[in-house]
């Protein structure tokens, strides 16, 4: 509620075991219909995170969850595991598939392959430069595939869909769901005790940057916040994208009310440096 009224073209939610924030008050069968009837009222859509790795003996389980699903209504479903992404696109064949950063997608390269899978939408790894970023546009254009950025939201220590941190010390993946978000405790290394806790990217000054590098859609990582900061951020970005920057006013209540000693583009401007780690306060 809080993204559509401010100012959200789609949401992206999760349902049952198999999304990336196993632990969030995930929807069920019955508020994923609400959700979906309360966003096509208002023009809004809605795509299903189904992306963590999922074993041979759950296909059946997840398959009954996009079943359930599409019966609500959702316009595509955000996915990181090839086996499902084949189940799932032999059956709903009309239904969009999007590539979810946790398939970690860093290269042009892997357009055309992503393309034959039945990708119609990529959503590269959020540590990619500007540079890297065009080179990949430019390609995603050519073999008419669709590109979504983040715009704000965590960085993790590790690659995009890459860490394994958390399931080494806790038994708890990432890849299935579970991350601990290990890499922001108390770590010592050199002289901060939080080595390894990097700022939150924040992007929304250079969106219409990247909506002419040929970006179509912005994501805001959101999940499992608080209406507030949804409603701030979604704001934020709404401002950038009608106005061509965004308000002074929205972008510092963004600060206030989550950042991790403020924000870093550091990836982005390809500045790699001590000043992108930050704890929260």
């Amino acid at each position: 509620v809080a993204a559509v009224r401010s100012g959200a073209d789609a949401v992206y939610l999760g349902m049952g075991d198999f999304n990336a924030r196993r632990n969030a008050h995930n929807f069920t069968p019955q508020t994923i219909r609400e959700a979906v009837e309360y966003c096509h009222i208002r023009g809004v859509k809605v795509y299903l995170t189904l992306n963590t790795l999922v074993y041979n003996e759950e296909i059946s389980a997840a398959m009954t969850l996009a079943d359930q699903a599409v019966s609500a209504g959702v316009d595509g479903f955000i996915l990181a595991d090839l086996g499902l992404t084949a189940a799932i696109g032999k059956k709903f064949p009309t239904l969009p598939l999007h590539a979810s950063t946790q398939l970690t997608v860093h290269t042009a390269d892997a357009l055309e392959e992503l393309k034959n899978l039945g990708f119609s939408r990529v959503v590269p790894s959020r540590e990619m430069s500007k540079s890297e970023l065009v080179v990949f546009c430019q390609k995603a254009k050519e073999l008419e595939i669709e590109v979504e950025v983040f715009i704000h939201g965590a960085l993790c220590m590790s690659m995009s869909g890459q860490c394994l941190m958390s399931a080494t010390l806790g038994g708890r993946s990432g890849n299935r769901g579970l991350c601990a978000g290990t890499c922001r405790l108390p770590w010592k290394g050199g002289n901060r005790d939080y080595a390894l806790s990097l700022r939150d990217l924040s992007l929304i000054e250079h969106i219409k940057e990247l909506e002419n590098m040929g970006v179509c859609s912005f994501k805001i990582e959101g999940r499992m916040k608080a209406p507030e900061y949804v409603a701030a951020v979604t704001a934020a970005c709404r401002s950038a994208a009608d106005n061509g920057t965004p308000d002074p006013e929205l972008m510092k209540l963004c600060e206030d009310i989550f950042s991790r000693s403020g924000f870093t583009k550091g990836y982005y401007e390809g500045e790699i440096t001590p000043d992108m780690f930050g704890i929260r306060t």
